[in-house]
């Protein structure tokens, strides 16, 4: 079932004002309005969060709004700056999925169908699309749903950040939506409310040959978009120095087999194109382009620039099954959505030099089959604190030139977070002579410590004066475990005072 992604962004004019301005433009508690022509009147046409809240609506007269709000900051409105910029943001969307397009004039629609676990799940998917967004200063609002008339409802009348519908449900999370959320004209909605339709459930047990002979054909066909009886195509956006192959059939093709064997011939076309600009694929989006209108996608990444036609024609193939053809295929399309300049590699002798295995083909094909953000390597990072000391990187990523601490041993396993326990000590300075842990109590029979850890006041202020005592602690059945006191054991400044398990020593 096709997952429609529908990214609403409600101050999209204004904000892009702020962003190009960067230190010129007003601060964000100061009210902004883009301002335009309506025929001989000047009127409001964006306006931002605080203009809303001060009481400015858009179509309102520019003067009536500049005596409302002193101090209020006009600027002239740029629409065709604002569809420009909404453009290049499609662009950037296209790393979470193939198909992306602009939905002017204040969002994006991104058909995440078969990419949604390459971002660890459709909740995750948003959260990190609305993250990203919110770091440029762009407020957004994102839902999720079978439809992209019911996910452009969702965003948009539904006051919540993200939304994802389960597949199924859409029809029924629109009904209580206004109507105005089927994106009908704005004299059709009002002439349907004095009709007595106010929700979107008054419409849809109604007989459609009435309405539509008042209402014409729109009312009818926005319904159907939203509850999937009728495709709505995407047309998915494209960088301008993109390198893509297409090719079309005379007659649409659907067979598996037949897939695979069209996909091999556009994979070596597109190797030969790559290799006429000197780079190598980091992403490839296969497109399958049904007789219905709808699009189909594979997504595949690779670790390192790549124009190996055999790798990336077996990591595509290996997706082919989750194609589903209806009807037919009649257009495939293959792009390098990511490419890299591709760096040709010597042969090495065996016999003078010791070949270094090349692993980039298993990175590839286990991280398009669970997700790239699901397969990492470890990094030492500069800190005392032990749950600050090691990091995730790319599996390929270069070394970052930090090592880990070796005055001190470390135990092979952290605990995140740390486990507390309940402990007897003699003395404060000294290590519990016993613990209890999960349950269990444990004779404390050596012991090696303290090692003062401090805390990291450049990051937090409750770090200032923080502490940490732990010990190396072994049990009567010679298991060794890492212990520490949160505090120093007499200033309550310092740390709570209680005692944690952290790690364990193989």
């Amino acid at each position: 079932m096709p997952r429609v992604v529908s990214l609403f962004l409600p101050t999209w004019p204004t904000d892009r004002v702020r962003r190009i301005t960067n230190g010129a433009s007003p601060s964000g508690e100061t009210p902004l309005v883009l301002v335009g022509r309506d025929g001989t009147r000047r009127v409001v046409l964006a306006a931002d969060a605080a203009a809303r809240a001060a009481g400015l609506r858009v179509g309102m007269p520019a003067t009536k709004a500049q005596a409302l709000v002193p101090g209020l900051v006009v600027q002239d409105a740029e629409p065709a700056a604002d569809a420009a910029a909404l453009e290049r943001l499609a662009v950037w969307a296209l790393r979470y999925a193939p198909v992306v397009a602009a939905d002017p004039a204040d969002g994006l629609v991104i058909d995440a169908s078969g990419a949604v676990h390459l971002h660890g799940g459709e909740t995750a998917m948003l959260a990190d699309m609305i993250g990203r967004l919110a770091g440029s200063r762009i407020s957004a609002r994102a839902a999720m749903a079978d439809t992209w008339g019911a996910a452009y409802a969702l965003a948009r009348f539904v006051a919540r950040p993200a939304i994802v519908i389960p597949p199924g449900a859409s029809v029924a999370a629109i009904l209580p939506l206004p109507i105005a959320a089927l994106r009908l004209p704005i004299d059709m909605v009002d002439s349907l409310r004095r009709l007595g339709f106010d929700r979107v459930s008054d419409l849809m047990d109604k007989p459609r040959a009435p309405l539509a002979l008042r209402f014409g054909p729109e009312l009818g066909r926005r319904l159907d978009h939203a509850t999937g009886q009728r495709a709505q195509p995407i047309d998915p956006v494209r960088p301008p120095d993109v390198v893509e192959i297409r090719r079309g059939f005379a007659e649409p093709i659907g067979a598996a087999e037949t897939l695979a064997r069209y996909t091999g011939k556009l994979v070596v076309q597109l190797c030969e194109a790559l290799e006429a600009r000197g780079l190598g694929a980091r992403r490839l989006d296969l497109l399958f382009h049904r007789t219905d209108g709808r699009i189909a996608a594979i997504r595949i990444g690779t670790a390192k620039p790549v124009r190996d036609v055999k790798r990336l024609t077996r990591l595509l193939c290996d997706k082919i099954e989750t194609v589903d053809p209806g009807f037919g295929i009649e257009i495939m399309s293959l792009a390098a959505t990511l490419a890299e300049p591709f760096q040709a590699k010597q042969g090495v002798s065996s016999l003078t030099e010791e070949t270094v295995a090349d692993i980039s083909g298993l990175i590839d094909t286990l991280s398009n089959r669970i997700g790239g953000e699901r397969l990492y390597r470890i990094a030492p990072v500069a800190s005392d604190v032990p749950e600050r000391s090691v990091g995730r990187v790319a599996p390929t990523a270069p070394p970052t030139g930090e090592g880990w601490l070796q005055h001190w041993p470390r135990p092979s396993r952290l605990f995140a977070p740390p486990e507390p326990i309940e402990t007897l000590a003699l003395l404060p300075d000294h290590p519990p002579v016993s613990f209890t842990w999960r349950g269990i109590r444990r004779r404390v029979k050596r012991a090696d410590g303290p090692e003062r850890v401090f805390g990291e006041w450049w990051k937090r202020d409750a770090e200032l004066i923080a502490v940490r005592d732990y010990f190396q602690v072994e049990d009567d059945a010679g298991e060794r475990f890492w212990i520490f006191r949160a505090g120093d054991g007499e200033d309550a400044a310092t740390g709570s005072q209680r005692w944690f398990l952290h790690g364990i020593f193989a």
